[in-house]
């Protein structure tokens, strides 16, 4: 046990390098739109939030292509990316761009 914990410590992407403390840090972001969920679509900003869908994709294409691979950022920003795209659905209904199946539905 003690020798696979040594060995993860000591790897390219174990907790002395970057490749390890960046997604750390970046599942703050996941846990702040997480957070979000239950204000109101009113308080979300579309561009912000459109600025964060950009930025988690950017960066999963990085996660895959630097070497050694960081699943750890290719899963901290595919999570973030579910949860921005969530909101941003949010906040184009509360915005009107976006109509529920009912409204469609109802004749007018």
């Amino acid at each position: 046990m003690a020798s696979s914990f040594k060995a993860f410590f000591n790897s390219p992407v174990g907790p002395k390098t970057t490749h390890f403390w960046g997604p750390v840090a970046n599942w703050g972001f996941v846990a702040a739109g997480l957070a979000d969920m239950n204000k109101p679509p009113e308080m979300i900003s579309g561009n912000m939030t459109g600025a964060m869908c950009v930025y988690s994709l950017l960066f999963m294409r990085f996660a895959w292509m630097v070497q050694p691979r960081n699943y750890l950022l290719l899963a901290c920003h595919a999570s973030n990316e579910t949860v921005q795209l969530y909101q941003l659905s949010r906040w184009a209904k509360g915005q009107g761009y976006l109509l529920d199946k009912k409204e469609e539905a109802s004749p007018q």
